[in-house]
């Protein structure tokens, strides 16, 4: 006699038990399932049996979501069916983003979903940005999904960060320009998917734009404007080769002011913090260049902050997210192959399944929080230590090794006080995270001499003397930043910029759901008293 399958609804209606309930039990291994395009059938005696049962006791409660946007390998994500270390590889980052939020449009790379053959009609043909002949019906056919923020919101962002901190790190800096991007947006409570697709463009365009330009000007970038005066040039000696030490987030909130740099070592003139360090001298720059800005806390020479939105243009330069984002976070210029590793690094961060600030994206869109609340959510989890802020922790590690022979006093004094080695080990990569490999590859290749990979190379090492598990993508976070010569708590800040991508992925799924995701507590506490 054949299996008689039934679909979830049936099923979970027979144990008396809601849907999530029903994927838990799966997740647990009590029931097994198969699915059937996007339906999910269940063995009918199985469900037969377990109901007769009674519900297995003895284990924690369990969130089981269904999901479309990814998939979790050995060792590696899978965004909708495509290799993420492929894709870091061989797309770029926004064709990754509009793959994660519409089946449409599908990434560059030899791994194409199924569909036509090249040779047949029908045959969707894209670039590294994502455009292709077979475009969603969201925009004109044949032309390229618009990722550019809105120019005055960006100016509002930049405005609010005037008064911040000078030490502030990238991250906290990108959930005050959320609130203000959103707070600006008029759109922001359009949910269908076109809406929220466009939605998500402006808002990861407009996270990056209004970072402040801690490298020198470029002339091919549409969203600065043309210099019109001595403190809109590079200052002399800007280092041609990434990997110098790079100003902290506070130290350069603006553009450098131009000097001799003989002190500094090419960052122009400074002056030194309490341990020492050098701190540039740095003036905000706006669109009105020449007019100082004399405000309570600011000296009348000192200038408003640049914002970095698009100048008008008959006909602007397209540039990637990479390229926006590689001069807000570090001040040399990039070099073809390390500017390929920061996109690569903002491919294999893009989503990461049920990750903690994707939980919490998620429920915060299922209450129909609009795209910047989801963000500001997710957000808020991802620089926790346990989280996104771990690739801070593995910075400060590789920080406080000067020379390769340091590594094991570094990393036996860290044992000895108790504490995490930041960047090694995984909760779902027991065997290793391929995505660090991918990361560090990237890095090699890019900067094979460079002292910072030897220092790396060094701190591997002696985790493998000491049987540590494997390193993870923060690691490799904390090296690209280490050898491109990147301001603290920049790999933060990559990412933030691409996890957000995946956030509004699940987000539209929540969106399309239209049901609040409730948990229930497991109560511990005293005996409440009965009626």
């Amino acid at each position: 006699m054949g299996v008689e399958w039934i679909d979830a609804a049936t099923a979970a209606d027979r144990l008396g038990v809601k849907r999530a309930t029903l994927y838990a039990y799966v997740s647990r291994g009590v029931l097994k399932r198969r699915h059937e395009g996007r339906r999910s059938l269940f063995d009918a005696a199985e469900i037969e049996t377990l109901a007769r049962r009674g519900r297995p006791r003895g284990q924690p409660p369990e969130l089981v979501i269904e999901s479309a946007v990814t998939a979790l390998g050995a060792d590696r994500p899978y965004y909708r069916g495509h290799d993420a270390l492929t894709l870091a590889r061989t797309a770029g980052f926004e064709a990754t983003a509009e793959w994660l939020w519409t089946e449409h449009a599908s990434p560059a790379g030899p791994e194409s979903p199924p569909g036509p053959s090249a040779d047949s009609p029908g045959t969707v043909t894209k670039d590294r940005s994502g455009v292709g002949r077979d475009d969603p019906p969201d925009r004109e056919p044949g032309t390229a999904p618009t990722w550019q923020a809105d120019a005055d919101a960006v100016q509002a962002a930049v405005a609010a960060q005037r008064g911040l901190p000078e030490s502030l790190l990238p991250l906290d800096r990108l959930q005050v320009i959320t609130t203000v991007l959103g707070a600006t947006d008029l759109l922001r409570f359009q949910l269908d998917p076109p809406s929220v697709t466009a939605t998500a463009r402006r808002l990861i365009t407009g996270l990056v734009d209004a970072l402040p330009v801690l490298g020198p000007p470029d002339a091919h970038d549409p969203s600065r404007p043309e210099p019109d005066d001595e403190f809109s040039r590079p200052a002399p000696g800007w280092a041609d080769e990434p990997g110098r030490p790079a100003p902290r987030s506070g130290d350069a909130p603006g553009r450098l002011r131009p000097g001799s740099g003989d002190e500094s070592g090419g960052f122009g003139p400074g002056r030194r913090d309490e341990g020492g360090r050098l701190r540039p001298e740095v003036e905000w720059l706006g669109d009105d260049a020449g007019q100082a800005v004399p405000e309570r806390g600011r000296g009348a020479g000192q200038r408003e902050p640049e914002a970095g939105t698009a100048a008008e243009s008959s006909s602007p330069v397209p540039r990637s997210i990479a390229e926006r984002l590689w001069p807000r976070l570090t001040p040399h210029p990039p070099s073809p192959s390390l500017l390929r590793a920061l996109e690569a690094a903002l491919v294999l961060l893009a989503d990461h399944e049920l990750a903690a600030s994707t939980l919490a994206a998620r429920v915060a869109a299922s209450a129909k929080a609009d795209p910047y609340a989801v963000v500001i959510t997710g957000l808020g989890v991802l620089g926790g230590p346990l989280h996104g802020g771990a690739s801070y922790a593995a910075e400060r590690l590789l920080a406080e090794v000067t020379r390769p022979s340091d590594v094991p006093r570094v990393i036996a004094d860290r044992i000895r006080r108790g504490e995490r080695i930041p960047g090694f080990g995984h909760t779902v990569y027991k065997n290793g995270d391929a995505r660090a490999t991918t990361l560090l590859d990237l890095v090699t290749e890019a900067a094979p001499g460079h002292d910072r990979l030897a220092a790396a190379r060094a701190v591997l090492a002696e985790a493998r003397r000491r049987r540590l598990p494997e390193p993870n993508v923060d690691f490799g976070l904390a090296t690209l930043a280490a050898v491109a010569g990147m301001t603290s708590g920049a790999g933060e800040a990559i990412f933030a910029v691409a996890r957000t991508a995946g956030w509004l992925a699940h987000a539209m799924e929540e969106y399309a759901r239209g049901s609040l995701l409730r948990l229930r507590a497991s109560y511990t506490g005293p005996p409440i008293p009965r009626p």
